[in-house]
């Protein structure tokens, strides 16, 4: 297992800080060696916690043109119809996946093709299962079309948690299916939007794995 680039900041400064903390309390107060040891186990389950957050699990990846795949590790909140106003103006099935801050932060591409599409939108920080995360929170807005010409929609939505988004495509990138797009610090959530003849294959509340779970088929 790898731990992301996005991390390295953040885990090398709560390193320090630990550090910083735990010998301030032995060099001040050293009669308390409770405190030190206490403060030491504390500090060091903080510090893995932090480390979870930006591992990169190896796996074997699911390619398949016919096929969307989920773009993050999750579970599934949302499956319905909706009307999508930003680029398709019309109707698309949506399939949500919330992302808790223990899931792997990692977002891969949904499809193989190009970037038609892509915008940042400055926004709020609401839960991320708040009906009105998708359209008023801080998120990414990624169109990639296909060889077939089949264009999916997706977004990385932060929540009240996650206020850094990471995005590694532009619009005119030629992307991989499955290869990594971004990461949201954190967790939050991911919304994609896929044809409505396309073949859902999750359920409510399945679990996501991301660049693996088959999230639906498109129609031949």
């Amino acid at each position: 297992m790898k731990l992301h680039k996005e991390g390295y900041v953040i885990m090398g400064g709560t390193a320090l800080l630990l550090l910083l903390i735990n010998w301030g309390v032995r060099y001040f107060i050293p009669e308390l060696v409770w405190l030190h040891w206490l403060l030491l186990v504390a500090s060091v389950v903080f510090f893995f916690l932090i480390v979870q957050f930006f591992r990169v699990p190896a796996r074997v990846v699911t390619t398949d043109e016919s096929r969307i795949i989920a773009p993050c590790d999750g579970k599934v909140v949302v499956i319905e119809e909706v009307v999508e106003n930003e680029y398709f103006k019309g109707p698309r099935r949506q399939i949500s996946i919330f992302m808790s801050p223990l899931n792997v932060h990692v977002n891969w591409n949904p499809i193989s093709g190009v970037v038609k599409y892509f915008k940042y939108h400055p926004g709020l920080y609401l839960v991320a299962w708040h009906p009105k995360s998708s359209t008023d929170n801080e998120r990414t807005t990624t169109v990639i079309q296909n060889s077939q010409g089949v264009e999916i929609l997706f977004r990385q939505i932060a929540g009240a948690v996650a206020r850094r988004i990471r995005w590694y495509v532009k619009e005119g990138d030629r992307v991989k299916q499955s290869t990594q797009m971004g990461f949201i610090k954190f967790g939050s959530r991911v919304d994609v939007f896929v044809p409505l003849d396309a073949e859902i294959k999750v359920n409510l509340n399945d679990k996501t794995v991301g660049s693996v779970t088959v999230l639906a088929e498109l129609k031949s």
